[in-house]
């Protein structure tokens, strides 16, 4: 029987699931993404099972079903940035314009930022969306230091941000609920 531990990272190392690398120090910019996008996709698992999530739906697909192939595409980024041959293709990037694309026919045009919340629908797909933004930085961050991150994950990561922001907005919109800027003041 396996155990769900080894003892081998009780000093701070580790080595990546699935792929033939030296041990590395879990404070590294490898460990951080790797860490971000898990939370990153942690959270999307908590998004995804809430009920207003199951019966939402845009350009045909539940939200649910969304998310769940945005998680699925996170384990091909995480799987890459540890240093498997694994990656997202361009197809997949345009699919997630085509998201945006479509949300953004029903919303008005965003003039300024806005207050996160509305719906409690749209405060977690907004939350997400701050876990992806950090997320994208530390693979950025992985990218300057190791130059080692495909085109194609670093367009992806930008437009999931993006398209988690417009699901939030849509959410709100469909919910009779108005954005509010924040006053400055």
């Amino acid at each position: 029987m396996s155990k769900l531990y080894t003892g081998k990272g009780d000093r701070g190392t580790t080595k990546f699931f699935g792929c033939d690398q030296k041990r590395v120090s879990k404070s590294s910019a490898v460990a951080e993404a790797l860490g971000d996008l898990d939370e990153l996709n942690s959270f999307l698992g908590v998004v995804k099972v809430y009920k207003k999530a199951l019966s939402f739906k845009v350009s045909g697909s539940s939200l649910s079903k969304i998310l769940e192939e945005i998680q699925e595409n996170l384990f091909i980024i995480c799987a890459h940035v540890a240093g498997a041959d694994k990656n997202i293709v361009e197809k997949k990037v345009k699919k997630m314009e085509e998201l945006i694309a479509e949300c953004e026919k029903e919303l008005p045009e965003i003039k300024t930022f806005t207050i996160a919340g509305g719906t409690e629908l749209s405060a977690l797909l907004d939350f997400a969306r701050a876990l992806a933004r950090r997320a994208e930085r530390r693979v950025v961050a992985t990218n300057d230091e190791m130059r080692t991150i495909s085109p194609e994950i670093l367009k992806y990561l930008n437009r999931l941000s993006s398209t988690l922001f417009a699901l939030a907005r849509l959410t709100n919109l469909r919910s009779g609920i108005k954005e509010s800027a924040p006053s400055y003041d």
